[in-house]
């Protein structure tokens, strides 16, 4: 059974994986936020690290950085730069997996398994 804070980037405006994606995981604690662990999404859009082992219970955020995955042209900026993605956690519950669906002018995510 998987463990841990996971993730993984689908891009729905080309039907592939997000690869090469920057992820950022955050714990949000007495108004602070405290960087945790970070990596790259892989050729399949998923990061190969859990980037929490052990789940405790509290508020994190992760953080999406799709503006270069978007790239640059003169005629269009992209119009994310980055994506948090604000979520709790309870101790009881061992995986936490929260996908990205990514296109050019919307995401949305969901707990996944």
């Amino acid at each position: 059974m998987k463990t841990g804070i996971t993730t993984h980037v689908l891009d729905l405006s080309n039907g592939k994986p997000g690869k090469g994606i920057k992820v950022e995981l955050w714990r949000l604690q007495d108004s602070e936020r405290i960087f945790l662990e970070s990596g790259i999404t892989n050729q399949d859009g998923r990061v190969d690290t859990i980037l929490l082992e052990k789940i405790e219970t509290g508020e994190f955020e992760l953080v999406f950085y799709i503006q270069e995955y978007f790239g640059h042209s003169k005629e269009q900026h992209p119009f994310f730069t980055t994506i948090p993605i604000r979520f709790y956690t309870d101790e009881t519950q061992l995986h936490y997996h929260i996908p990205l669906l990514l296109s050019g002018w919307g995401y949305q995510t969901y707990r996944g398994s």
